[in-house]
């Protein structure tokens, strides 16, 4: 670094460090997490809000018009931050979470200690409990998953689902809502009680608490999956709360409202946004994209009415599936309407019109028939009422595919290598993973892995101290300049 760069470096920081101080500390914050999203699930999700607004995806203005917008990237300051973590160019949630909530590099699987697992360190909702505010935890998944637990756990791995539960009764946090407990038993139920914790699990119970807030609540929805997340939201059952009612919900039993309210920290995970990464569902990463982008707009709303109080954060911990805005077969072309089609995630599908028609028609299956898929009119008529996929529409490579997929998923075996189906399918269910494939290659959706990618992700702020997140920094950088805006402190702190 030459004499110029060095001054205009240290003239940046300068400015960055006089801007901060001079302005109050926030006494509202909220930081939201979007797992698995980066620039790609957002501009989807805009692409696809555009289209069923009645626009077109392929327009400028039409994608530029506000309400086709999502809350997120229409707030003032961008930043965008490095994902990596100590021993990974692709993170996992363990230690990008850590790296949020704490402001230290450590490897994946661990939460809230360091790389070598000599050193736990505190985070900025433990920080902010200790100065006074209150503190509220949300996630669209379980609540003692990797990303919510790096607020209050310190633990080598994330699989210690009943220590991390544990160290969520000891936290004192005012407020924990969405998901539930994962691998809790009752003996866990009862530490929870025992730390004065109410757990309520049904709809108009954990309204009521807009109106009569409880000092220690643990908010669980009605209805959740078998690993004790929320439903995707493409298929949120009718009594469930989505992340925005959640949303409103802890802010209104955090929020005292006086002079002598302490304020609060809230942090709101939409958690699914990665598991439909996962799965290549970019339908179901975009219904789940939309339930997160409205939670963040009830902050926004509350941070209109207490503008010179209130910082909202909005950022992913990394992008997951690399799911891409283009594909090989489309070119410059794109069409969303043709995922207007899809009537509901790869795992309601999976769950529910797949698994019944797989027992009826599993006995007897022959794989080596060529024909097994297009000769059963049961199968090309779910292709198209559950994803608006017309057989006689697709291509003969796509036909293919998709006559290999149902015979794995039918019986087990096709005639592909042990290679090719593991990267046709990735450990999905093989029909299903491939079904969305096509749908979204059509849509002009590409997709290169079922796991993270190490993509750099942006950040959304807006509030006092929001300046202070403009710019290209790292992951750890957030908490540590989180920390000063919050008047917290200097981050990392060891416990």
């Amino acid at each position: 670094m030459n004499l110029r760069q060095l001054s205009v470096t240290l003239l940046g920081v300068a400015l960055l460090t006089v801007t901060t101080l001079a302005s109050a500390a926030p006494k509202y914050v909220f930081f939201f997490l979007g797992d698995g999203m980066s620039a790609t699930q957002i501009q989807a999700t805009e692409a696809y809000l555009t289209t069923i607004n009645g626009g077109d995806a392929t327009v400028a203005e039409d994608l530029l018009r506000p309400e086709n917008r999502l809350n997120m990237s229409k707030m003032p300051v961008l930043g965008m931050q490095t994902t990596y973590d100590a021993y990974a160019l692709m993170t996992d949630s363990a230690s990008s979470a850590t790296a949020f909530a704490s402001g230290i590099k450590t490897k994946s699987g661990t939460i809230g200690m360091d790389a070598d697992l000599t050193t736990s360190y505190k985070s900025i909702a433990e920080l902010a409990h200790e100065k006074g505010m209150k503190v509220g935890v949300l996630s669209s998944v379980s609540l003692n998953h990797a990303t919510p637990a790096a607020y209050y756990a310190n633990v080598p791995s994330r699989n210690d689902y009943y220590g991390i539960g544990e160290m969520l009764a000891d936290s004192g946090y005012e407020f924990f809502g969405g998901g539930s407990l994962h691998r809790a038993d009752t003996a866990l139920w009862d530490y929870l009680a025992g730390r004065g914790y109410t757990v309520l699990n049904d709809r108009d119970s954990i309204l009521a608490l807009k109106n009569q807030p409880l000092d220690k609540v643990v908010a669980i929805n009605p209805e959740l999956d078998s690993s004790s997340a929320m439903p995707y939201a493409i298929d949120k059952p009718q009594g469930n709360l989505s992340l925005a009612e959640m949303t409103e919900v802890a802010i209104a039993n955090l929020y005292g409202g006086d002079r002598r309210d302490p304020g609060f920290f809230i942090m709101v995970e939409g958690g699914k946004i990665d598991w439909a990464g996962h799965a290549n569902d970019a339908v179901a990463v975009i219904g789940d994209v939309l339930d997160f982008d409205a939670a963040v707009g009830v902050a926004l709303n509350f941070q209109a009415q207490h503008p010179a109080q209130t910082l909202v954060v909005v950022t992913g911990d990394h992008e997951t599936g690399g799911m891409t805005i283009g594909h090989a077969t489309t070119a410059y072309k794109a069409y969303y309407e043709k995922l207007l089609n899809q009537e509901h995630s790869y795992e309601y599908f999976g769950q529910n019109a797949w698994a019944d028609h797989k027992a009826t028609y599993a006995a007897g299956y022959d794989w080596e028939n060529p024909n097994n898929l297009a000769s059963n009119a049961d199968m090309v008529g779910l292709l198209e009422s559950e994803f608006g996929l017309v057989w006689d529409a697709l291509n003969n490579y796509q036909k293919e595919k998709l006559e290999d997929a149902y015979d794995k998923s039918m019986s087990g075996q096709n005639d592909n290598t042990t290679a090719e189906n593991n990267l046709l399918y990735g450990g999905y269910e093989p029909i299903v993973v491939t079904i969305t494939h096509i749908l979204n290659e059509n849509a002009s959706i590409g997709w290169t892995s079922y796991a993270h990618t190490g993509v750099p992700v942006p950040l959304f702020a807006k509030g006092p101290g929001a300046v202070a997140f403009a710019g290209f920094y790292d992951n750890t950088d957030i908490a540590k300049r989180l920390g000063k805006v919050m008047r917290l402190g200097n981050l990392p702190v060891a416990k």
